[in-house]
């Protein structure tokens, strides 16, 4: 009997947590959502945190600035991708300067995880970009996360997300130090937004391969979940349904970028693939690889899932083949085992399969080896992973 099927003879116990996120409003037009949550939550100066890409192509920003009228507080648009500090903190300073009451976002993750960021800046006097050494999280050695006392954002936020990372369902940020480029977390329960508005309209500016392959990112939660050391009946019901939307959802967009029904239901599998994190469900190494690959050699998160869960998911299935078993079935291929059936959806998408396939040198995995040990999820991957020399041969495979 495999180990994690013992685990699951066993008597189910835990907590489940529900988020201090207030709502979520999906399928209704963003002007109109908009509107009715400002006014519930009586805001008076909204600061603005949005895609540059939809503030300088699109006419999204200036409806929004309409709905807004004079309680927008400022607009930024210059987040750069994996969130830098310096982008972060010179937001959270202007916000300052405007006495915003509320951040707005509209766009991707970076923006998402910035406007967290924000928050603790605002309610934790950081100024400069090198105070944030004061409130992020440390890995020991043994895979321990060490999070430092963190006073709650002083403003919250209200997501507008483009893409399907879904972040915003999160009380965690990601937020890259450009010194010494390594993404680096933080968090607190109070910087998950108070609402998220999920228009599928304004996903349809989102290039292509941004849109799926962050799809393929809600695909690598929920499977993460399903498969994790500490998996909750909850969040195994919302992931597997999840990957049923994604599934069918992703293929239809490719096929139509105009079915907005079908984004919509990318947008919801995205929500879904969350819940776990919301209640401590631990990642694996598809994770935490990622966040690696993303804040050392530049990769979007997006490409990162498409790359290494296939791979992660053929190391893993020693131990857990029963509920990868239950991931092949959810994607619609319940005779293929789970890594062939994620690898066979990403490839109908024509994502990146490889490293290669996204810039990374050969040069370079070993220092993604050595700093995926510093990954709190690494180490709660189901099957151990216990030094850098595994890490290389899981690169190595997918290089």
């Amino acid at each position: 009997m495999l180990a994690q099927d013992k685990q699951e003879n066993a008597m189910i116990h835990g907590i489940h947590r529900y988020p201090p996120m207030e709502r979520v409003i999906y399928g209704i037009p963003l002007a109109e959502a908009l509107a009715d949550e400002v006014n519930r939550l009586d805001a008076r100066a909204v600061y603005v945190m949005a895609s540059g890409t939809l503030d300088r192509e699109t006419d999204v920003v200036e409806s929004v600035r309409r709905v807004l009228g004079n309680r927008l507080a400022g607009v930024c648009a210059r987040i750069g991708s994996h969130t830098p500090r310096t982008d972060v903190v010179a937001a959270a300073n202007e916000a300052r300067a405007a006495k915003a009451d509320l951040l707005l976002t509209v766009g991707g993750g970076s923006v998402t995880d910035a406007a967290k960021m924000v928050g603790l800046c605002l309610g934790n006097d950081v100024t400069q970009a090198a105070q944030l050494d004061a409130f992020r999280a440390v890995i020991t050695p043994d895979g321990k996360t060490e999070r430092p006392p963190v006073k709650p954002p002083a403003v919250r936020s209200v997501d507008v997300p483009t893409t399907l990372s879904a972040g915003e369902f999160t009380a965690m940020a990601g937020c890259t130090d450009t010194t010494r480029h390594v993404k680096e977390s933080f968090a607190h329960p109070l910087m998950m937004p108070q609402a998220v508005i999920l228009d599928p309209a304004v996903t349809v500016h989102t290039p292509e391969w941004l849109f799926l392959s962050t799809g393929i990112r809600a695909v690598d939660h929920a499977v993460e979940d399903i498969c994790s050391v500490n998996p909750t009946p909850f969040s195994d019901g919302m992931s597997l349904q999840a990957l049923r939307l994604l599934a069918a959802g992703l293929p239809a967009v490719k096929a139509d970028p105009a079915d907005l029904e079908a984004r919509l239901n990318c947008q919801l599998g995205a929500w879904m693939s969350i819940m776990g994190s919301q209640n401590g469900v631990a990642k694996g190494a598809s994770h935490g690889i990622g966040h690696v690959l993303g804040g050392t050699a530049g990769v979007p998160h997006g490409y990162t899932s498409c790359i290494m869960l296939p791979h992660v998911l053929r190391f893993n299935e020693s131990v857990n083949a029963t509920r990868q078993a239950w991931v092949s079935e959810a994607l619609g291929h319940a005779n293929e085992s789970a890594g062939d059936a994620v690898a066979a959806l990403i490839a109908s998408l024509n994502l990146p399969a490889t490293l290669r396939d996204v810039g990374v040198k050969l040069e370079q995995l070993d220092a993604i080896a050595t700093g995926s040990m510093h990954d709190r999820w690494v180490h709660t991957n189901p099957r151990k992973i216990d030094g850098p020399p595994a890490v290389r041969a899981l690169l190595e495979v997918a290089w």
